[in-house]
């Protein structure tokens, strides 16, 4: 098992909102001692859990809670963006990444670890899944 595993803004939504199954994805959460999210992700969270909570606080304390790194995006983490739409984005691909998406994508691969989501869109791609 990789030591670290990537958060996508699925994961953070079901634990904020304690969707039946929140204590599942934090117990995944907990089995890497390192927990990393992109900038971009966090960006993406930030803006849903505007609309469902008190936005931005309940995020950034949850970060720190569960310990989670919010890694800076640059030329070449948006590479393998750019890249993860072309193949397999929506409108182009059944797993139909969007923007937020394409960077917990790339975040993952340029680590080579494991992402933990919710959905099956990631399922439809060549990322690692993370055990739930």
């Amino acid at each position: 098992m990789s030591a670290t595993a990537v958060i996508d803004t699925s994961i953070f939504i079901a634990i904020l909102l304690g969707e039946p199954d929140a204590a599942i994805h934090s117990q995944a959460i907990r089995l890497y001692p390192k927990r990393v999210m992109a900038a971009a992700t966090y960006l993406e969270c930030a803006m849903v859990s505007s609309k469902k909570t008190t936005g931005r606080a309940d995020l950034d304390d949850w970060l720190l809670r569960e310990m989670v790194a919010v890694v800076p995006v640059d030329h070449a983490l948006a590479q393998i963006a750019a890249d993860a739409f072309a193949r397999f984005g929506k409108g182009r691909h059944p797993a139909g990444l969007n923007f937020g998406d394409c960077f917990a994508y790339a975040l993952a691969r340029s680590l080579n670890a494991p992402l933990l989501f919710k959905g099956d869109d990631f399922a439809r791609t060549d990322v690692l899944r993370a055990g739930t």
